[in-house]
C-alpha cells in the first residue's frame, strides 16, 4: 500500500529571524536531524514552514517546530540557543508522546501491519518470536542486546536495523565492530596494513553488507567514513552521535572494555550488542564483559536484552541439534561436579 503524503503549513509568530536562526541551527543542522528522526521534508522561507510526510509525523512536527521555536525566545536580553542534544530530546519527548513507535509496533502485534526490516534490497522479516522481540526491542531502546547461540539471526537482523536506519536517514553513520580475539587458536603475524589485519575478525559484517546493499554500495559508503568497521579498542576516547552502533562478538571483552564502548554511546545514536556466553574466548582469569553487564544492566530503562536458544536457530537443522547437544552436555559436567 502507498503511504498517503500530506502537507501541514505553520507560521511561526512573531517573527523574528534571530529566533528562526537559532531554531534552524547552523547550516540548518536541527531542521535535518528533525527530517531524519521523522522521515518527513521540511521547506521554509522566513517564518512560513511547509512539513511534507505521512499525516501523523507531519502533525507532530508541527507541533515540534512550535515547542522549539518558544525555546528560542531571549532570556534577560540574550540570546538563547539550541544544541544538537537539546533537538535530540525535545525528538525523545515527541516520540513518546505522539507514540510514533508504539503505533508501529501494535500494527505488528495485531496483523495489521508485519514487523518488517525494509531495505532497498528487499523486505527481512524476523523468523519466530524471539526474533520479532528482538527487532522490536532494538526499535524501542537505545541500547539492545541480543544473547544466544550461532545461527539464531542476532548480527544479521541488527546489521538490517542498521541499513534500514541509514536509509531513512534516521542516523547519519553506521559503526560495526568487535574485539580482535582469536578463537582459540594462535594466528600468529598477520602480513598487510591495519584494514588486513583486522577484517578477517570483522568478515560476518562485510557479509551481511553486501548481501543487503550490494559490494559496491559498501564499498563506497566505507570510503565516504558513512560506515567504518574497527577493532574495539579504535572506540576509546571518541563520543558517538547520530549512528547506529552494533558490537559483536561481545562475549569477547572484558568488563572495562564493556563498559568503555557503552559510554561511548551519544545523541541520536542506537546501540546494539551481540554475543554467546557460551562461546568466551578470553583467558581463563577474565571475567566476559558480556556476562557482567547481564548482571549490572538487567534492570535499567531503556536497555533491553534478549535471550535466544537452541530452538532460534535458523541455519541448516543440525546446527540446532548440535547446540543442544552441547548444552546437554555441560549440563551434565556442571551437575556431575556438584556431585563431587
Amino acid at each position: 500500500m502507498t503511504t498517503q503524503l500530506t502537507t501541514v503549513h505553520l507560521d511561526l509568530v512573531p517573527q523574528d529571524s534571530d529566533r528562526l536562526a537559532v531554531l534552524c541551527g547552523p547550516f540548518d543542522d536541527n531542521i535535518k536531524q528533525i527530517e531524519r528522526r521523522l522521515g518527513l521534508e521540511i521547506v521554509y522561507k522566513d517564518a512560513h514552514f511547509q512539513i511534507i510526510g505521512e499525516h501523523r509525523y507531519a502533525q507532530a512536527c508541527n507541533d515540534l517546530l512550535k515547542e522549539l521555536y518558544i525555546e528560542t525566545q531571549p532570556i534577560r536580553g540574550k540570546t538563547a540557543t539550541l544544541t544538537d542534544g537539546d533537538v535530540h530530546l525535545a525528538l525523545q519527548d515527541l516520540i513518546a508522546n505522539h507514540r510514533l513507535l508504539e503505533i508501529r509496533l501494535a500494527e505488528a502485534k495485531t496483523g495489521t501491519q508485519s514487523l518488517t526490516i525494509k531495505t532497498k534490497r528487499g523486505v527481512i522479516k524476523p523468523r519466530g518470536e524471539n526474533q520479532s522481540q528482538y527487532v522490536s526491542n532494538i526499535l524501542s531502546n537505545d541500547i539492545s542486546f541480543g544473547i544466544g547461540p550461532a545461527g539464531t539471526g542476532k548480527t544479521y537482523l541488527a546489521v538490517a536495523c542498521a541499513v534500514e536506519a541509514l536509509e531513512r536517514q534516521e542516523v547519519r553513520r553506521i559503526l560495526l565492530t568487535r574485539p580482535a580475539v582469536e578463537a582459540g587458536e594462535k594466528l600468529g603475524f598477520l602480513p598487510g596494513d591495519l584494514s588486513q589485519k583486522v577484517d578477517p575478525y570483522l568478515r560476518p559484517l562485510y557479509d551481511a553488507l553486501f548481501e543487503m546493499l550490494g559490494f559496491e554500495k559498501v564499498e563506497k559508503l566505507i570510503e565516504k567514513n558513512i560506515i567504518e568497521i574497527a577493532p574495539l579498542a579504535y572506540m576509546r576516547g571518541r563520543t558517538l552521535n547520530d549512528a547506529f552502533i552494533i558490537l559483536d562478538e561481545s562475549q569477547n571483552t572484558t568488563v572495562e572494555q564493556m563498559k568503555m564502548f557503552l559510554t561511548r554511546i551519544g545523541f541520536n545514536s542506537t546501540a546494539v550488542i551481540t554475543g554467546d556466553i557460551t562461546q568466551i574466548d578470553l583467558p581463563r582469569h577474565q571475567k566476559s564483559g558480556l556476562r557482567h553487564v547481564i548482571e549490572v544492566l538487567n534492570d535499567v530503562e531503556e536497555i533491553s536484552f534478549s535471550f535466544f536458544t537452541a530452538d532460534d536457530v535458523v541455519r541448516h537443522p543440525v546446527v540446532a541439534r548440535i547446540v543442544k547437544a552441547y548444552e546437554a552436555f555441560e549440563r551434565k559436567v556442571e551437575i556431575e561436579s556438584e556431585k563431587s
